[in-house]
């Protein structure tokens, strides 16, 4: 139901996309039975997205090739029924277009601004997205509280301050996939010593979506190894473990009795 071009939910209805394409038939073999989802994403993201200030105008032309298909194409990158978190969400990319591209992939947008959580929340609830949650947060504010086989990001910061964001919330042996486009080789280079002390062991620059798309998706794919985030992480993670054993009911009975002891 929709009054002057508006749902209930606060989102436009359909039309009055000003300059949005036609999909192009790629999508359909990129999304599947979820391509109609899709194009309404792409439809929200050129109207309310345009109008909260959260996608540029100048962008609706290409929303299709520089922004939801550029990102849907990381879906080649998941392991089956992985955990995905995808920081600084913003608008939702990458995430929602891997979450539609890949429905047994679990994807948490994690965004903090409440204006962008208010839009992601009715995005997902008018596409009727099962697989995705909303998570209003910090990254930094997350370790110990989340934890996720892939983190995604697409310019969010540098590759530096993006690693020590997103690597402490990987499970053991998890990657970061970062959207950089023609930065990455370059951004790579200046944070190797960064990555390191987060705990990395691998990383390199690979190229998603060839024989897809016309340009294809260039990320920064960093594996992580026995302790994501480095030794300070790990601190952290084991502090809000202990913290989390020690709410559980009939936990702080057992523990002040071994202190009597």
């Amino acid at each position: 139901m929709s009054t002057d071009g508006v749902t209930t939910e606060g989102i436009p209805a359909e039309g009055g996309e000003q300059g949005l394409p036609e999909a192009p038939p790629v999508a359909r073999e990129v999304f599947g039975d979820r391509y109609e989802t899709a194009v309404r994403y792409t439809e929200l993201l050129a109207t309310a997205g345009v109008q909260r200030g959260l996608i540029g105008p100048r962008e609706v032309p290409r929303l299709w090739d520089r922004h939801v298909l550029n990102c849907a194409v990381l879906a080649e990158l998941l392991p089956e029924n992985a955990s995905l978190c995808d920081v600084g969400s913003g608008a939702g990319l990458p995430g929602i277009p891997v979450a539609m591209a890949r429905p047994d992939v679990s994807v948490t947008l994690l965004e903090p601004l409440l204006r962008r959580t208010t839009f992601l929340e009715e995005v997902v609830r008018e596409l009727g997205l099962d697989n995705v949650t909303v998570l209003r947060g910090r990254a930094e504010e997350m370790v110990g509280k989340l934890s996720v086989d892939v983190v995604t990001a697409r310019a969010v910061a540098p590759m530096e301050r993006l690693a020590g964001w997103g690597l402490p919330l990987l499970r053991p042996y998890g990657q970061m996939l970062a959207l950089k486009g023609d930065t990455a080789e370059q951004e790579l280079a200046e944070s190797r010593s960064a990555l390191t002390k987060l705990g990395a062991v691998k990383w390199t620059v690979i190229s998603v979506g060839e024989g897809t798309l016309e340009t294809s998706t260039r990320v920064v794919q960093v594996e992580a190894g026995e302790s994501p985030g480095g030794v300070r992480a790990a601190t952290r993670r084991a502090k809000a473990a202990r913290a989390g054993r020690a709410g559980r009911p009939g936990e702080g009975g057992r523990g002040q009795a071994r202190r009597r002891r």
